[in-house]
């Protein structure tokens, strides 16, 4: 099977460089967008499996930038980092179906390790979801 394809966006670049040498560490293709439009662009460009998407971002916030992906594919999954884990950011996206929400810390350890298994986890229930199409 190929390599799935991880479309990380983040308006941070050291964020998004840090997370992308870890994301292609575990075996998957990185695509990296720096905001929502490059990320929607992604999206319809490059076919990526799984969005990763930071939640606070200037012009076009994760949100917004959702709606849009949605558009495209619904069931795209998606994995939502903020740096400001409340309810309100889950009841934003609610009906947006968010996959996973990962907090953003200062200490990268610990979002790590959550993005790798949130990642295992997205990675599993699409092999699955092929298994029962094919």
């Amino acid at each position: 099977m190929d390599k799935r394809k991880i479309l990380l966006v983040d308006d941070e670049a050291d964020f998004r460089e840090l997370m992308g040498v870890r994301i292609k560490g575990w075996g998957y293709d990185l695509i990296e967008a720096s905001n929502g439009k490059e990320a929607i662009d992604a999206a319809m460009s490059k076919n990526p499996d799984i969005v990763i998407l930071d939640y606070m971002m200037p012009e076009m916030d994760g949100v917004a930038t959702l709606k849009e992906i949605r558009k495209i594919d619904k069931d795209l999954p998606v994995i939502m980092f903020t740096a400001y884990p409340d309810m309100k950011v889950q009841q934003d996206v609610k009906d947006l179906r968010v996959s996973a929400f990962i907090p953003k810390l200062s200490v990268f350890a610990e979002a790590q390790a959550s993005l790798k298994n949130a990642l295992r986890l997205v990675a599993k229930k699409l092999d699955e979801k092929g298994q029962k199409n094919g």
